[in-house]
């Protein structure tokens, strides 16, 4: 989990325009421009250099820039939104990326897949299937992740109700310790790890970030926090609620290696 850089985007003016299923009403900008600040500094303070893009109106979901790739410390894989209206998203991402990474791949029609399905867990991709994840994109996302000698295991998650991503519900912390939603507890990819099971009425904040030293924790679920804090983490709390608003956590907001 050790990561030295990760790229942001900050949220555009037309931010609540994006798709959003929560139902917690329209965000603030300008507190989820405050947010955005803070997640920021909370990745620096673990020791990242970050790269803030500037907001891109024509893309209201942009901010949400996990979905546009899958990133390690030696290749990365251009994703394919699910999304029509995301699509455009991975263009500049793509011109980015080739800044740092000689060996980028692309997820090709009619395979779609959205970075937020997307859990490493080691040298393990868990790949979720999903309604923005097809099985043509995970596949072809396995078969490049095997040629740099990554494993990788399908985990369909488009039975749970309420569950966007694969990362909406499961998360990585290291020390091969998985943060689970409890309705991922009995799958069977998870039963070789240490879990730790969120409250089943705090099931938003399965979405930890482990950054290096630090575990970061939406703030507003003090359940999930003790759980974490007790397991020997060092949390730090950051508030993303204008985020969760529109489907969004902490993962979400940024590719990191």
């Amino acid at each position: 989990m050790n990561f030295q850089y990760a790229i942001t985007r900050l949220p555009a003016h037309t931010f609540s325009q994006g798709i959003s299923t929560a139902n917690l009403g329209k965000p603030d900008i300008d507190l989820a421009i405050v947010q955005h600040q803070f997640y920021v500094a909370a990745l620096q303070k673990a020791g990242l250099d970050c790269y803030i893009l500037p907001a891109s109106p024509d893309f209201p979901d942009s901010v949400f820039v996990e979905d546009t790739a899958i990133v390690t410390s030696d290749f990365a894989v251009i994703s394919r939104p699910g999304a029509d209206s995301r699509r455009g998203e991975i263009n500049e991402m793509t011109v980015e990326l080739t800044n740092f990474f000689q060996n980028v791949d692309r997820i090709q029609a009619p395979g779609t897949l959205d970075g937020g399905d997307i859990c490493l867990a080691g040298n393990h991709f868990f790949i979720g299937i999903s309604h923005r994840t097809n099985p043509v994109g995970a596949q072809q996302l396995a078969d490049i992740v095997n040629r740099f000698g990554f494993t990788s295991a399908f985990v369909d998650i488009r039975q749970l109700a309420g569950i966007l991503h694969l990362k909406s519900s499961v998360n990585y912390l290291g020390d091969e310790a998985l943060l689970l939603d409890p309705r991922m507890k009995n799958h069977p990819e998870f039963q070789r790890f240490r879990q730790l099971i969120v409250p089943a009425d705090e099931v938003y904040a399965a979405n930890c970030l482990r950054v290096n030293e630090e575990v970061l924790v939406p703030a507003g679920f003090p359940g999930a926090l003790e759980i974490l804090n007790k397991a020997g983490f060092h949390t730090v709390v950051v508030d993303v609620s204008e985020y969760q608003k529109m489907d969004g956590g902490l993962s979400c907001l940024s590719l990191r290696w």
